[in-house]
């Protein structure tokens, strides 16, 4: 697991130059050098807006193992280049079979929903015992009351439009009930739903953003393991899309993005003023707020936990490949069932 202990290189100025110099990475703007690491200090690279990647750093991240990925300004995710699969031809094998068994195909799209729907709940709950509002605490127990409503009936989806169906509604109190844990300038943030193409609001905006960065880690992680992130189970294949790692994604949206925006918003180090307001209705982050959140990005991913399933100490950066690993045994059958990432 080389590449998971590595840092993720973050470009974001607009116009910036990205070449390889023998074993360095460079970046330039203008004429101007900005930055220099060691290919070898890296597990990956994500570059935002209108800049320029040479040809030789394409072919160097490729050999190197490291994931190159490309997002918009907004943080809405365009591309991703990749080297050869890691992993045996075993675990592709296993993880094809399951994904054209349609037993297997639900059950596995079960477990990442159950993961999802217990980390909304546990984050619900833990904002309605924090507030003394009792509207707020009314709120947001009744959007965690159709979680648990949810969870109960998981077991009786028979198909996979059952099981989606059950996990929209449960993502729609979620989502109506979010503004009851927002407790600073809430009339900025306090979302009513969630919007994404384009986002229409700052929270909106914020959520896009961070979900992009965990989309990458999350892509990045199964393809270290061996697995192809186009071939998923609860997301349905479409033509560039990476349905798996939005698979294992959903269970990891509230500890890891979630909780980071609420925590941005109420401490008020993102305010009204760190969001730009475009044509259209969309909303994105400043250049200086989104440099901000990346670094909140990466000291969140730094904090420790203890896995729940193997009970180890590990950096919260590591929890995706944990769960590539989980999920490579499951499809494998060295374990009996896929072990969704849960949090108290």
């Amino acid at each position: 697991m080389k590449s998971t202990y590595l840092n993720t290189l973050f470009v974001t100025t607009p116009g910036a130059y990205v070449f390889r110099d023998h074993e360095n990475l460079v970046v330039k703007v203008g004429d101007e050098e900005k930055l220099r690491v060691p290919m070898h200090h890296l597990g990956s690279v994500v570059c935002f807006g209108v800049l320029t990647v040479s040809t030789a750093t394409l072919g160097a991240c490729a050999e190197n193992g490291i994931g190159l990925s490309f997002l918009s300004e907004n943080g809405r995710f365009t591309a991703r280049i990749e080297g050869e699969p890691n992993g045996s031809a075993q675990i592709r094998r296993a993880q094809f079979a399951a994904a054209a068994d349609p037993a297997r195909t639900l059950a596995l799209a079960r477990t990442f929903v159950l993961g999802k729907l217990h980390n909304t709940r546990q984050l619900l709950l833990r904002a309605a015992r924090e507030t003394d509002d009792g509207a707020d605490q009314e709120t947001l127990r009744q959007a965690a009351g159709t979680h648990d409503t949810a969870l109960r009936y998981l077991e009786r989806s028979t198909d996979l439009d059952s099981l989606r169906g059950r996990e929209g509604d449960a993502a729609r109190a979620y989502f109506g009930g979010f503004a009851g844990m927002v407790k600073r300038n809430r009339e900025v943030f306090g979302l009513k739903e969630r919007t994404r193409r384009p986002p229409r609001d700052p929270m909106n905006a914020l959520l896009s953003f961070l979900y992009a960065l965990l989309r990458h880690d999350v892509e990045s992680a199964l393809l270290a393991i061996g697995l192809d992130p186009a071939i998923g189970f609860l997301h349905a294949d479409r033509a560039g899309r990476p349905s798996l790692a939005l698979d294992m994604q959903e269970e990891l949206r509230a500890p890891f993005a979630d909780r980071l925006a609420l925590a941005l918003v109420n401490r008020e180090q993102l305010k009204h003023e760190d969001f730009a307001a475009q044509d259209g209705g969309a909303f994105r982050l400043t250049d200086t707020a989104r440099k901000a959140v990346l670094v909140a990005w990466q000291q969140r991913k730094q904090e420790t936990i203890t896995h729940p399933v193997t009970q180890d100490e590990i950096s919260l950066a590591l929890v995706p490949h944990v769960q590539a690993r989980l999920l490579a045994r499951a499809l494998r059958g060295d374990l009996p069932e896929y072990p969704p990432f849960t949090m108290s």
